[in-house]
């Protein structure tokens, strides 16, 4: 039986940051883990504990196993492959490609944040998406919402 908790609050401060990603080509390069991401989160968490959103070409999948990773490049070469005939190629073959599979994968995410920690599953983790073929620098906005600690600080 699931139990419900409501809980009321205004969200009074928001704690933003940039988080920049080098891709090396097309894949799921996952941003949880990584040292820029975990400071970003431990100096913004301190501060609200509410909500967690990040914008760009962005998934939340597993994270215990890479073949699901690469199995996810596949799925998404089969859907959409670089030799369809597609009309929009200016940028090259892996140009409108990456446009159909951005389009499937969304480009924000909303995570709940209990008690500082980001609300995921045991084996997930968050994932910027590379559709294209060569290496990238990303930059993820990140944003935590709500109710703050020391919300009179300017920064920590």
């Amino acid at each position: 039986m699931s139990k419900l908790s409501l809980r009321s609050t205004k969200a009074d401060s928001i704690a933003t940051a940039r988080l920049s990603v080098e891709t090396s080509g097309e894949g799921f390069f996952e941003i949880t883990g990584g040292d820029p991401f975990s400071q970003t989160n431990r100096r913004a968490r301190r501060r609200c504990s509410d909500l967690f959103t990040a914008h760009l070409r962005l998934v939340v999948q597993e994270n215990a196993d890479p073949d699901v990773r690469a199995d996810l490049v596949t799925a998404l070469r089969r859907l959409a492959p670089a030799n369809a005939g597609w009309v929009h190629d200016v940028e090259g073959p892996d140009d409108m490609p990456a446009h159909v599979k951005s389009m499937l994968n969304g480009v924000s995410l909303q995570i709940p944040v209990n008690e500082g920690d980001l609300a995921l599953g045991a084996w997930q983790g968050i994932y910027v998406a590379e559709h294209r073929t060569s290496p990238h620098r990303r930059e993820v906005v990140l944003q935590f919402c709500g109710s703050c600690a020391n919300s009179d600080k300017a920064s920590d």
